[in-house]
């Protein structure tokens, strides 16, 4: 997310063999917003066109893309700017790419959906307030929420308002979307979790923690994961919200948890990244860097990325929590990273955009922007997106015959 400090604390076709399959993993991504299959493994002249349709990438918020094939470790170097589109204000939010356009937010009070080869607006919807954090895009609706608390359900087509839910204000938390379901943490001054039917937006349950929540609820196998500013993280049920487990961090946990392998992963503003038992609650490891990790950790292949206010990108074993490298970037980290195909792409309080070796934490391209990016980028079909302070949304694509 892109900015989740609260008020009072310190602030990611394949080209088949014939054109029938690829046809049919073409609409695959179109009606249903992702891959129909992983994506062998191999060459990357094998392409599976999907989406980033929430924060977390889709569920289990690892916040990696592993369909994503055009961009490599060899040819990221060459990202060039394929587009931006200038808003009436800050752009703190974090784009989401679904069916061929980019849906975000801005501090000029209003959402925007803009065609992801052009960067032309197709329509905006006035939100009423700062939108820092990401929608959610499912089922024909994207589903976005404003500081000043609402839960909005628009048409992805046209942005016509379909439902709206009175939530006092949201901060960072952004909504998560699983079987039918619409989960959202309250915010700065709400201590709830909500869950809504997402067709309708009837209230399902809440649950009430004893401070703000302003953590985005991951969503896996049945468990809603959530941080809240009364130092816990919290595992709910996702059918009914009765409290499964909760365990106490040092300070507020407004990173958003990552679920991968049976592990949460979690950042509090104690300095620490925790892995915890996704059953049980329990302490696996947890790693101390310089700074308040409001950042939320990507995770893959035995390796979990995160940053820190301490001006570091941090990669860890995920299984043991042993450091594998750091890379001191010019500015604090609060911009959750992306993962994708073996690099690593992150903004920062520099102003910069940068695409690092996954293995090796090697600098492999960095773009400068006019102010903080504290927008958390997605790459999807070849294309990095992310927001800037600077009042800009941004693309990059690689230049022409440099793939």
């Amino acid at each position: 997310m892109a900015r989740i400090t609260s008020i009072n604390s310190t602030k990611t076709q394949k080209r088949l063999g014939t054109l029938c399959l690829a046809i049919f993993f073409l609409l695959s991504g179109l009606c249903f917003g992702q891959a129909a299959s992983a994506p062998s493994g191999g060459r990357p002249n094998t392409h599976v066109l999907t989406d980033w349709t929430e924060f977390h990438f889709r569920h289990y918020g690892t916040r990696f893309n592993p369909y994503e094939r055009f961009l490599t470790v060899k040819n990221v170097g060459n990202l060039d700017l394929k587009w931006s589109y200038t808003t009436g204000s800050l752009v703190q939010g974090d784009p989401i790419v679904a069916n061929g356009v980019v849906y975000i937010g801005s501090d000029d009070n209003n959402f925007y959906a803009l065609k992801t080869d052009t960067g032309s607006k197709l329509w905006s919807y006035p939100v009423g307030n700062y939108v820092w954090s990401a929608a959610a895009v499912a089922n024909g609706a994207v589903y976005v929420r404003s500081l000043s608390g609402p839960l909005f359900a628009l048409s992805a087509r046209t942005g016509i308002l379909l439902w709206s839910y009175a939530v006092e204000d949201s901060f960072g938390s952004s909504p998560a979307v699983a079987n039918g379901v619409v989960y959202t943490a309250g915010g700065n001054s709400d201590a709830s979790v909500y869950a809504l039917n997402a067709r309708t937006g009837l209230l399902l349950w809440t649950f009430t923690t004893n401070c703000c929540a302003v953590s985005s609820p991951t969503v896996a196998d049945g468990v809603v994961y959530v941080g809240s500013e009364d130092n816990n993280v919290y595992a709910l049920n996702a059918r009914t919200g009765v409290k499964l487990w909760s365990y106490g961090t040092g300070d507020y946990v407004e990173s958003s948890p990552a679920v991968a392998d049976g592990v949460v992963y979690v950042g509090s503003d104690d300095h620490n990244l925790y892995a915890l038992d996704s059953t049980t609650g329990a302490k696996l490891w947890s790693y101390t860097t310089g700074g308040h990790v409001f950042s939320s950790p990507a995770v893959t292949k035995g390796a979990v990325y995160v940053g820190s206010y301490d001006g570091n990108l941090y990669a860890l074993n995920a299984r043991t929590g042993v450091k594998l490298w750091s890379y001191a970037i010019g500015g604090q980290v609060l911009s959750s990273p992306a993962v994708a195909n073996g690099v690593v792409y992150v903004g920062s309080d520099d102003g910069k955009v940068y695409a690092l070796n996954a293995h090796t934490g090697a600098k492999l391209w960095s773009y400068t922007t006019g102010s903080y990016v504290e927008s958390s980028p997605v790459v999807v079909n070849g294309v990095v997106y992310v927001g800037s302070e600077d009042g800009k949304v941004y693309a990059f694509s690689l230049k022409h015959g440099r793939e």
